[in-house]
C-alpha cells in the first residue's frame, strides 16, 4: 500500500514520511486520512453547487471542518474513527449527487463519483487520495499549501462553532478551495488561490478571537503557577476551551485541582475562568514532552485537541480523547448532545482515586498579553518606542517541536538586546517563557497572546501601531519576524501573515518539505521569506530591519 506525508516540519529527512509517521502514525491511519481529504474534495464539487442555488450548506459546512481538523498532525491516530467520518461523508455526498449529479461538467478529479460499495476496503483508493497523485511538483506544492492553509482554518472554524460562531462564507470559501485542487489550474491561479486561503484564514480568526472573548472575556495580564498542590489532580491539553469550561463545572467543590497544559495554558488568562478556585496552575510545556509530564502527573489528562503523542504503557489507562482527538484504545469521550453538556464523569472518578501530581518545577509564567491588553497598554508602548525604550519587537510565535535546532528560538531570546520585545503565540513559547529575560519600563519582554490562533492578536497589535506612528507601510514599523512552524495551523497563520502585507518573514527550523524549489522562489521574490540561519547574524540582521 505504501504511505507519503510531508505535512510536518519533522518529516523523514525533511522530503516525506514513507513507512510510517515520525509523528507516531501507521501507513494505514495516513493513508485513510489522505482518503478522508479526497472525501472532502468530492463532496467540495457538489456543496459548490448546491451554494450556488441558495441551498442550505451549514451541515456540510460543519461536516467538512471537522473532517479536515482530523487530518491535522498528532490529532487522531485511530483507524475506525477516521473511517467513520469517511463513510459519513459518503453518505452525505451521496444525497447531493442523487440531487445535483447531472449538473457537473468538465474534467474533475473523480473523488467526486467514488462510492464504494458496501464492504469494500476504502484503501483500495489510497493511491488516487496520495498526494503523490498529482505528479507535478509545483501544482502538487502550490495544492498542498492550500489544503494545509485550509486545515488550521477549518481547525479554527471549528473552535468558533462549538461557541455558537459560525459563517456560511467561511464554508463556502473550504468548498471552492478544495474544489479547486481537482481541477487543471494554472500556476498563476493556484497563487491566487493560496493567497485567499490567507485572506480566509484572517476573516476565520477573527472570528474565533469575537467567540473567545465573547464567551470568557478579553485576556488580562495573568501570572500562573507552575507548581503543583496537594490535591489530585485532572490535566488538560490541546485548544479546545469549551471542554475546558464544562470540566471546570463539573468538577467545582469535588476536591479536584484542574491544570492546563501545552496549548492550554492561555485559558488561564480568560477572566470567566478566573472564578474557578480549582483552576490552579499549568504543569510542564510543550506538547512533544507530554510522555514524561504524562506519566508524573498521576491523574487522568484530558486530550481536547491536536498535540497527542504516541502514547506509553505508563498512562495509557488515565488519558482520555475528546472532539477531533482520537488514539487506538484510549476512551474517548463523546460529543454533546444539542444544548448539553460532554460528561466528563469517568476522568472526575478517575481523579478522586488518584495521587497528587509529582512537581517537577516551581515559579511562575505571565501572560495574557492579546490585542485588547496590550492596546490597554499602548500610549506606554508608544512612548517606549518613541523615546527609544524599545528598539524592535520580534514576533517569535508558532509551534514548538522535538528537534533539537530549535533550542535556535531559546538562544535568540537569551541574546536579542535588552531594548527588544518579543512578542508570542502558540506553543513554540514554552522555549523561553520561563526564562528570566526582565521588562522595559514595566513593559515584560516577552508578551504572550495566547494559542496559535492569537497569533490574529500579534497581527492586530501591529495594524494598530501602524495607525498610531502614521506609517503608510506596515513593514516600516520596527517589528521582525522569526517564526516557528510545526504543522498545519502554522501555515495558515503565515499564509494570514502573507496576505496581510508581512514581509521578511524568518520561517525554521526548516523550510517546507511540500515547498517545490519554483514556490520556494516565488515567496522570496514575493514575500521575501526566508530560512532561520544563524543566531548571531539573524539578530544582527533583524535589529537592522533586515
Amino acid at each position: 500500500m505504501g504511505m507519503f506525508c510531508f505535512q510536518c516540519q519533522e518529516t523523514a529527512k525533511n522530503e516525506g514520511c514513507k513507512v510510517s509517521g515520525v509523528c507516531g502514525k501507521k501507513e494505514s491511519t495516513a493513508n485513510l486520512q489522505d482518503l478522508l481529504i479526497y472525501t472532502t474534495k468530492g463532496l467540495s464539487i457538489y456543496a459548490q453547487i448546491a451554494a450556488e442555488k441558495g441551498d442550505d450548506i451549514t451541515d456540510i459546512g460543519r461536516y467538512i471542518a471537522h473532517a479536515l481538523f482530523v487530518t491535522v498532525t498528532n490529532t487522531n491516530f485511530d483507524d475506525p474513527a477516521i473511517e467513520a467520518v469517511i463513510r459519513e461523508g459518503l453518505e452525505m455526498k451521496r444525497g447531493l449527487a442523487t440531487k445535483y449529479g447531472g449538473e457537473i461538467t468538465g474534467t474533475l478529479h473523480d473523488s467526486a463519483t467514488w462510492d464504494p460499495a458496501p464492504g469494500e476496503d476504502l484503501l483500495d483508493r489510497s493511491k488516487e487520495a496520495s498526494v503523490l497523485a498529482t505528479e507535478n511538483e509545483d501544482a502538487r506544492s502550490l495544492r498542498e499549501l492550500t489544503i494545509y492553509g485550509l486545515k488550521g482554518l477549518a481547525a479554527y472554524s471549528h473552535h468558533a462553532l462549538v461557541l455558537g460562531h459560525e459563517n456560511d462564507e467561511i464554508y463556502k470559501f473550504i468548498f471552492k478551495a478544495l474544489a479547486s485542487t481537482t481541477k487543471e489550474l494554472s500556476l498563476d491561479e493556484m497563487v491566487g488561490m493560496v493567497m485567499e486561503t490567507g485572506k480566509v484564514a484572517v476573516d476565520t480568526m477573527a472570528l474565533l478571537d469575537k467567540a473567545n472573548t465573547t464567551a470568557y472575556g478579553s485576556p488580562e495580564i495573568t501570572k500562573v503557577d507552575i507548581g503543583t498542590g496537594s490535591k489530585p489532580g485532572i490535566l488538560v491539553s490541546g485548544h479546545d476551551l469549551k471542554d475546558f469550561e464544562e470540566l471546570l463545572r463539573q468538577t467545582e467543590g469535588k476536591g479536584i485541582d484542574i491544570y492546563t497544559h501545552g496549548e492550554m495554558l492561555p485559558a488561564h488568562y480568560y477572566p470567566e475562568f478566573k472564578k474557578y478556585d480549582h483552576l490552579v496552575g499549568n504543569y510542564g510545556g510543550s506538547w512533544w514532552k507530554q510522555a514524561s509530564e504524562f506519566e508524573s502527573f498521576n491523574g487522568p489528562i484530558l486530550m481536547t485537541t491536536n498535540c497527542i503523542i504516541t502514547v506509553k504503557d505508563s498512562y495509557r489507562d488515565r488519558i482520555f480523547t475528546t472532539g477531533a482527538a482520537g488514539y487506538p484504545g484510549l476512551t474517548h469521550i463523546a460529543d454533546r448532545a444539542e444544548g448539553g453538556e460532554k460528561d466528563f464523569s469517568a476522568l472526575i472518578e478517575l481523579a478522586l482515586k488518584s495521587e497528587a501530581p509529582t512537581e517537577i518545577e516551581t515559579g511562575s509564567i505571565t501572560g495574557g498579553f492579546a490585542h485588547a491588553q496590550v492596546m490597554a497598554l499602548a500610549d506606554k508602548v508608544v512612548d517606549a518606542v518613541k523615546s527609544g525604550a524599545i528598539k524592535r519587537f520580534v514576533v517569535m510565535a508558532g509551534c514548538d517541536g522535538r528537534q533539537k535546532g530549535r533550542s535556535y528560538f531559546t538562544d535568540v531570546a537569551e541574546t536579542l538586546p535588552s531594548d527588544t520585545i518579543i512578542l508570542t503565540a502558540g506553543c513554540a513559547k514554552y522555549r523561553y517563557n520561563k526564562l528570566e529575560l526582565g521588562d522595559i519600563g514595566g513593559i515584560p519582554r516577552v508578551l504572550d497572546a495566547g494559542q496559535c490562533n492569537d497569533s490574529y492578536s500579534l497581527a492586530v497589535i501591529a495594524l494598530k501601531l501602524k495607525e498610531v506612528f502614521g506609517f503608510e507601510d506596515i513593514n516600516e514599523l520596527p517589528i521582525s519576524f522569526d517564526i516557528a512552524w510545526y504543522e498545519q495551523k502554522a501555515v495558515t497563520v503565515l499564509l494570514a501573515l502573507l496576505y496581510l502585507g508581512f514581509k521578511g518573514i524568518r520561517l525554521g527550523p526548516t523550510l517546507p518539505a511540500f515547498l517545490s524549489p519554483a514556490v520556494v522562489k516565488v515567496l522570496v521574490e514575493n514575500f521575501d521569506i526566508k530560512p532561520i540561519g544563524d543566531v548571531e547574524g539573524d539578530i544582527a540582521a533583524m535589529m537592522a530591519g533586515n
